[in-house]
């Protein structure tokens, strides 16, 4: 009977409380709580029955008295019934009726059934007690995994923590040592950029009384003292101009700057070497007296026998130090007339004053780029350090907070290990104290059987009478846990199976006990993505990597954590990869009717380059490419010049400076007239003409300057600025010829930048249908070279830009870069206004205009 409940209890609790321990089965302690089950409660009913045979068999009447003794059931009634069991059937004589061994019989049958009972609770007691011990242990094993789960995912982030601090903290000197470096640079060199900023402001000041000293109309110094010299230092054999003048003289060399300098010898050259164009009496320069210029003869000695070494000459000898002296600023004085010679003297200091201002706005917008270079700079260092140090910060705390949690996650497993191993230690105890009163109750109950079997020998009798037939129940029959997990209720029942037979009466029918004690499954719970480092790598393949911390760890067969960290390939591009570009497209129409145009063809970048990977620039032969074509002379006709047939609006600009003269502002003007009668006989052109010079006075050109477009009335323009236009655009070609000899020479200075951006105003009321085309005509330098800069870009947007630059004077070299590309087809050289009036020279500009010719 016991074996059954025995059987049936543990077919029933340990199950259910070790559904989930399948995971840790390979412990050491699961493993042998375990075995322990296996080998002490799993007894078959054929086991238990050998056991309780085997206790029977070895049980004697005296054996058994022994047992109840040590068991402490020796009360007298007990004792006496055990004396009758033992002793009765010797010396007792049989009573009448048997009423006396009847109530032992009972008597006995109630101590079984007590004995069964407290066997049933024993069983039921300590596979309780086994069940819940383990659902405990299996809590601790969980708690266990778990933190080492959080500690192993805390270790990963202290690494990477780590990783990143390093990386940190080398990056952050280097950065710092950088910025120092940056900012002792630019300190350098924003000190020597003011430095020739202040140089500048002191020239222009000293050109501001030059100026004043040289008006024409205040005349501060007489005509006469206006003289140039050309002299020769003896000792460099290089030439320089000064003047006659000595506060003029004195004024112009204070000026520091070597742009002030070199202006200076520049702008006054053409006056010393004369220009072809000019009339002859407009100056007339007498050089210094080569007598004066002569070496010292030296004394030859000519005493024999001993020949004397001749000294050489001392060309440096000179007293008055190669300054010219009072006979040579005698002899190479010119003296320049108030009209018109003194006005192009003060057009030179104009241009020499342009100069240093321009160099001066282009100074200060180079400091102006460098402060805001630097400060870019310096910003982006500090925001670098800033961001590192603050990703330093954070993984810092990052890394406080992730070795706080491993060392919290490391003492909570040894902790629980500890409380595991309490339990594990109270589980064995409590099972061999269980597996003792096992032995014992049965022990107890054979004893009360060989008992009640002995007096009833005494009773006589069939072999019948000495049968005796105990209650038989069935295996407990449990319901449903109230609970899946974490100890619920359930209730057992049993049925009986056999009544009893003047045996021990039927144990309780039903009962309760826990069930499901294992702890629930706890799930996996993760934070969120962390942000992806940056690329290990800027090319070539690099790796950023992510991580998530483990809020609370996968437990008791719960979902286990899915990856906590991640990694994906960037930067996979190489690091150096030259830009793929396509074919070659097709050869364009010529450039040109006659007189050797170009055909071009290009290639388009398809793929950038990568990485320090090159590409050829825009201009580059390996993606432009021209060939000659139409290499015949353009046919010059007998009257007039070569005639367009193309459909264009086009704006001249006709130079009035002073310094023209008026030879060369008459060549001017007829080169104009025979340019606009090429395009009279297609009649598909429409002209405007602008007529631009500049004032005189440096007061002017600031009014000119600095006064907003939006404010320039048309009389400002004209009146102050010398800027006129003389005609819009018109189809009325017989009239703008006119027009233009109607013209008269303005004679002032040289606003060519002014001139273009009034250009710019045409383009509005230009044909759509028509191409625009510019051609500024020019004798020398612009007034400045920083506002023409600007003006001939904003022109190149909108049309094409041709020069027609007069005279070796004219600043060839800045002139290819205001042109529109390709320069050799948009600037046209002429070297002397003789040759500007040739129907020659207009048939080579309007050859590069147009590409249908007649």
């Amino acid at each position: 009977m016991g074996s059954t409940v025995l059987s049936l209890l543990f077919a029933i609790v340990v199950p259910a409380a070790f559904a989930s321990n399948e995971v840790y089965s390979s412990e050491s302690s699961g493993t042998f709580m375990l075995n322990a089950l296996q080998s002490v409660f799993f007894r078959s009913e054929k086991v238990h029955t050998e056991s309780m045979e085997a206790i029977s068999r070895g049980m004697t009447s005296a054996k058994a008295l022994s047992v109840l003794k040590s068991h402490n059931m020796t009360s007298p009634a007990l004792l006496q019934i055990a004396d009758m069991a033992v002793k009765g059937q010797h010396h007792l004589r049989q009573p009448k009726g048997y009423s006396g061994i009847e109530g032992a019989r009972k008597m006995l049958n109630d101590m079984i059934f007590e004995s069964m009972s407290k066997y049933d609770q024993e069983i039921a007691k300590c596979t309780g007690y086994y069940a819940d011990q383990c659902a405990q242990m299996e809590v601790c094993r969980g708690k266990i995994a778990g933190a080492n789960y959080v500690a192993a995912n805390s270790r990963a982030l202290i690494l990477d923590s780590q990783a990143n601090i390093n990386k940190c903290e080398e990056a952050i000197p280097v950065l710092k040592l950088e910025l120092k470096q940056e900012k002792l640079k630019c300190k350098h060199e924003l000190a020597k950029m003011n430095a020739r900023l202040k140089i500048l402001l002191g020239d222009l000041a000293i050109m501001t009384m030059i100026l004043e000293m040289t008006d024409c109309d205040k005349k501060f110094i007489q005509e006469e003292e206006l003289a140039l010299l050309d002299c020769k230092d003896p000792c460099t054999n290089k030439t320089f101009i000064t003047f006659n003048h000595d506060s003029l003289k004195q004024k112009v060399s204070q000026l520091q700057s070597s742009v002030g300098k070199n202006l200076v010898q520049d702008t006054f050259k053409d006056m010393i070497d004369g220009i072809e164009e000019v009339d002859s009496l407009d100056f007339f320069q007498v050089h210094a007296s080569k007598k004066a210029l002569q070496p010292i003869n030296k004394t030859k000695f000519n005493n024999p026998p001993l020949p004397q070494t001749e000294v050489p000459m001392n060309p440096c000898s000179d007293p008055n130090g190669g300054a010219p002296s009072a006979a040579t600023k005698r002899a190479a004085k010119c003296s320049i007339k108030k009209s018109p010679q003194c006005y192009k003297l003060q057009e030179r200091f104009l241009l020499i004053q342009s100069g240093i201002q321009d160099e001066k706005n282009e100074l200060e917008k180079d400091i102006s780029d460098m402060e805001e270079s630097c400060k870019e700079t310096q910003q982006t260092l500090e925001t670098q350090i800033q961001n590192d140090q603050e990703m330093m910060d954070n993984q810092q705390t990052k890394l406080a907070g992730a070795t706080e949690k491993e060392a919290n996650a490391g003492e909570l497993a040894r902790q629980t290990a500890k409380e595991n191993e309490q339990l594990d230690g109270d589980l064995k105890k409590t099972m061999k104290t269980c597996s003792t009163n096992y032995i014992n109750y049965e022990t107890e109950i054979c004893a009360l059987k060989k008992i009640r079997g002995e007096l009833y020998k005494m009773k006589g009798g069939g072999p019948s009478s000495t049968v005796f037939q105990d209650c038989q129940v069935s295996k407990w029959e449990p319901e449903e846990c109230s609970k899946s997990c974490a100890g619920g209720s359930q209730k057992l029942k049993r049925t009986i199976m056999q009544n009893a037979d003047g045996g021990a009466p039927c144990l309780p029918l039903t009962a309760y006990r826990s069930c499901n004690q294992a702890p629930c499954p706890v799930n996996c719970l993760l934070s969120a993505w962390s942000g992806w480092s940056k690329c290990s790598a800027e090319c070539g393949g690099g790796v950023q990597q992510r991580l998530r911390e483990v809020k609370v760890a996968s437990k008791f067969g719960g979902n286990p954590c899915s990856a906590t960290s991640e990694t994906k390939s960037c930067n996979g591009q190489a690091c150096e990869k030259d830009c793929d570009l396509t074919e070659w497209t097709k050869w364009t129409p010529c450039s040109k009717a006659c007189d050797g145009g170009t055909q071009k063809r290009q290639k388009f970048i398809k793929s950038e380059p990568l990485g320090d990977g090159k590409c050829a620039g825009a201009w580059d032969t390996a993606r432009l490419e021209y060939k000659q074509c139409n290499m015949k002379r353009c046919k010059v006709p007998e009257v007039g010049a070569l005639q367009c047939n193309n459909t264009l609006d086009i704006i001249l600009l006709i130079d009035g400076s002073g310094s023209l003269g008026l030879s060369g502002w008459k060549a001017e003007i007829k080169m104009a007239e025979t340019f606009v009668s090429s395009f009279e006989a297609s009649g598909k052109a429409n002209m405007a003409v602008i007529l631009y010079s500049g004032p005189r006075t440096w007061g002017g050109v600031r009014r000119c300057y600095n006064t907003p477009a939006s404010k320039r009335a048309k009389d400002h323009v004209e009146a102050v600025c010398k800027i006129k236009t003389v005609t819009h655009f018109t189809d009325d070609l017989k009239k703008v010829k006119k027009q233009i000899a109607g013209l008269e020479y303005p004679k002032g200075s040289t606003l060519t930048g002014l001139a273009l951006f009034t250009a710019i105003g045409e383009f509005a009321v230009g044909r759509k249908d028509a191409k625009t085309v510019v051609v500024t005509i020019t004798d020398g330098r612009p007034l400045s070279f920083l506002y023409t800069t600007y003006a001939s870009r904003a022109v190149r947007k909108q049309a094409r830009l041709i020069w027609v630059p007069v005279t070796r004077y004219a600043p060839l070299r800045w002139i290819k870069t205001w042109a529109t590309r390709r320069w050799q087809e948009n600037v046209v050289r002429v070297p002397n206004f003789k040759a500007l009036e040739k129907k020659a020279t207009v048939t080579h500009v309007v050859a590069n205009m147009c590409t249908d010719t007649f």
